[in-house]
């Protein structure tokens, strides 16, 4: 059945393969995905501190004189080169990491980066709870970037081969969740924290860091590796086996066996990944680790995550009153997540794309005409507006939520074959990072000198990324990831870059056989 004008659904897919969700695989996949409320808790917790009048005085002094200057416009009162390095140092950090991190995981196993990420994320915590200047809070971004640079590149992997293929959108979608998950925690934090008259709530926010970090660390210790990388590095099949018999809950599992072996063998073959994935043959896989998490980040939804006290308490609530506006943004996105596991694997990933986008797209222009027509430079913002605001980015983070948010990290992992795999995952990984860093170091000055129009612009993005989606991306639900290569070759558009590398490789392989032939005739 076609999904879409341009695609046609791959015949097959998971039910190939035998098996259920086990306990086991449950178990694993939570101490895994935890990993995902690192990078949410962080999210979080950055937006919350900022909007604290206490931390600004501490550390940026400058904006908090802004924000009591009645000369300075509400949409400039927070725009500072400083406060915005504070803010996204991280991310350069983790795009740097998560290029290191490809190379420990290819070799080492997605558990040795998980691990590795952990630990350094504890010690960053340490640094943020402990500042007391603005290097030693830089230090903290810089130590928590080059943990998540680790634990964002291993755990989508991870989740991804752990699981069954007709479960796979839902246990990947898990690490969304938990990014979620991570950022209502924070944001309840901040919320609480700031009520500490004596001005030192901050420090528990970021110190706080330490708990899902000292989870995820522990909790990796006693996880097994993955099938895959055991039959890559190892070549133990019966190990491999055994394994896949206690993830799957069945004694059937040599055709997912067999599927992985053969992978592995050509995975073997690929001494250079990160050279191999632009190869044509790869092309389509290339394109969409690119642009998935391009586009991703120019949803603006990292406006919402890590400026969102900021924007409300631009247009006029007060310090508790913006902190709460984002624990009811985000309790919407948990919800949406949880929405997202259920149906991904029914629906589909193209139609969770294509009406998350549509649901954006509508959001933001309700934003940036709300903004336009009754907030001025000058004045606070009616309430009932404000509030008018708050609802429409509920529904903003919901379509993000089941959309973009959790298929951003599944779809590249999935439709990835095993020897680019780690490669795949590290450029959406560091493409992430590095859209981050560009919107969180630019969006307040140009917020600032655009004003309302920030938010349309974010929305004409949304209609090209949409766009994309529904032409060039195939449908990939339920089908193991080892015979992905099936899409491309049935897509109206990748078929005719995929079928021509096939058929010169074909050739190829005939013209050898000839001459290997000729001396004996």
């Amino acid at each position: 059945m076609a999904i879409g004008a341009f695609v046609e659904e791959v015949p097959g897919g998971g039910g190939a393969y035998s098996g259920r969700v086990t306990p086991f695989v449950v178990l694993t996949c939570i101490v895994a995905g935890s990993g995902g409320i690192l990078f949410g808790y962080d999210l979080g917790i950055s937006g919350g501190v900022t909007s604290m009048d206490s931390f600004l005085k501490r550390f940026f002094p400058e904006v908090y004189r802004h924000k009591q200057d009645s000369k300075v416009s509400h949409y400039c009162q927070f725009d500072s080169e400083l406060l915005t390095m504070f803010t996204s140092s991280l991310y350069i950090a983790g795009l740097v990491a998560t290029l290191i991190a490809s190379s420990v995981t290819r070799r080492f196993g997605r558990r040795a980066s998980m691990l590795i990420g952990g630990t350094i994320f504890i010690a960053g915590s340490v640094f943020g709870g402990a500042a007391v200047n603005v290097p030693m809070l830089l230090l903290n971004r810089i130590l928590l970037g080059i943990g998540l640079g680790f634990t964002n590149q291993s755990i989508p992997l991870y989740l991804s081969e752990m699981a069954p293929p007709q479960y796979r959108g839902a246990i990947n979608n898990g690490f969304e969740l938990s990014i979620s998950i991570g950022i209502l925690i924070a944001n309840i934090l901040n919320y609480c924290v700031v009520k500490i008259t004596a001005g030192w709530g901050w420090r528990i926010s970021l110190s706080m860091a330490a708990v899902p970090a000292a989870f995820l660390t522990i909790g990796t210790i006693f996880l097994p590796e993955t099938p895959s990388f055991i039959i890559q590095h190892d070549g133990d099949t019966d190990k491999a086996r055994a394994l896949l018999q206690k993830l799957r809950g069945t004694t059937s599992v040599q055709n997912e066996l067999d599927d992985l072996v053969s992978a592995s063998n050509l995975s073997r073959a690929t001494r250079y990944p990160f050279r191999n994935i632009f190869k044509r043959k790869y092309r389509p896989q290339l394109a969409m680790v690119l642009l998935i998490p391009f586009f991703n980040q120019l949803t603006g939804i990292n406006v919402m995550n890590f400026y969102a006290p900021v924007m409300f308490r631009t247009i006029g609530l007060k310090e508790s009153a913006s902190l709460l506006s984002s624990v009811v943004t985000r309790l919407c996105a948990t919800f949406a997540n949880i929405v997202a596991m259920m149906v991904v694997d029914r629906l589909g990933r193209r139609k969770l794309f294509l009406v998350g986008g549509i649901q954006m797209i509508l959001s933001q222009i309700a934003v940036g005409a709300i903004l336009a027509a009754k907030f001025k430079d000058y004045g606070l913002m009616d309430k009932d507006y404000a509030y008018l605001v708050l609802i429409t980015m509920c529904v903003f983070v919901a379509g993000f939520a089941w959309s973009w948010g959790p298929l951003t990290f599944l779809v590249p992992t999935e439709i990835c074959p095993l020897e680019i795999r780690s490669a795949g995952q590290s450029i959406v990984v560091a493409v992430v990072f590095l859209m981050t860093f560009v919107i969180g170091q630019t969006f307040l000055a140009v917020l600032c000198r655009i004003k309302s129009g920030t938010f349309f612009v974010f929305a004409a993005w949304i209609c090209v990324m949409t766009l994309m989606i529904y032409m060039f991306l195939p449908e990939t639900k339920r089908l193991p990831m080892e015979q992905m290569e099936q899409v491309w070759r049935s897509h109206w558009f990748w078929k005719k870059i995929v079928g021509e590398v096939e058929d010169k490789e074909g050739e190829e392989k005939v013209q050898k056989a000839g001459q290997i032939a000729l001396p004996s005739s």
